[in-house]
């Protein structure tokens, strides 16, 4: 089956995915992603996804979040503006009537969306991300988080969760923990862990290969 991955980074979705069993996955980024470790194309996610969409069976999209997180909202009140691909992004992918997922961070509007914490996982990880899918997936009881002490610039303490947000310190210790191991700092603030793709792709396959 292959797999089209929109607004890519550099490839923690993507990974996961493969680790599930998807082998053949492209990812599509207006940005050059030189880290991204399946074949890659630059090009506007959305214009790519409405020429070629029809090639893949199942599409994954993780439109900009900044629209929606915390930090955008601080942002946003200093006057910038980000934009909100979306609901955009969601009718295209309604379109090409394939299994798709769109991931994004808490407080974006997605529907009926499964969420998913590194806590889940065994993770001692900050980074709970919504999922909204047109297929049904198991649902799950998520884990608290553990409390975070994190201060920009410090240096974390060994039991600190890793909270790997703008330029944060430890980034041996997130590559770790998330088990992403090509990343840089900078690409890791803007990364899944695998393991949540893993669990979506392992569940979409038995779906998939009951219909068959």
């Amino acid at each position: 089956m292959k797999l089209l991955d929109l607004f890519c980074g550099a490839g923690g979705a993507a990974m996961g995915y493969y680790r599930a069993g998807f082998t053949d996955i492209t990812g599509v980024d207006i940005a050059q992603q030189p880290n991204y470790p399946f074949e890659f194309i630059q090009a506007d996610a959305l214009e790519y996804l409405a020429e070629h969409g029809h090639e893949y069976d199942v599409i994954h999209a993780s439109p900009p979040c900044q629209a929606y997180s915390m930090a955008g909202q601080q942002w946003r009140k200093e006057g910038k503006e980000y934009p909100d691909l979306l609901d955009a992004t969601r009718q295209a992918l309604i379109a090409t009537g394939k299994p798709y997922i769109i991931e994004n961070v808490p407080g974006a509007p997605l529907i009926n969306p499964t969420v998913l914490n590194g806590a889940y996982f065994g993770m001692n990880l900050r980074r709970t991300r919504l999922f909204e899918t047109n297929f049904t997936l198991p649902f799950v009881l998520l884990p608290p988080e553990r409390r975070s002490n994190f201060r920009m610039g410090r240096k974390p303490r060994k039991d600190d969760p890793v909270v790997p947000v703008g330029h944060f310190s430890g980034v041996a210790r997130a590559r770790r923990v998330m088990d992403i191991d090509w990343m840089t700092g900078a690409e890791l603030a803007q990364a899944i862990p695998p393991a949540y793709t893993e669990w979506i792709g392992k569940h979409l396959i038995e779906l998939l290969e009951r219909e068959l």
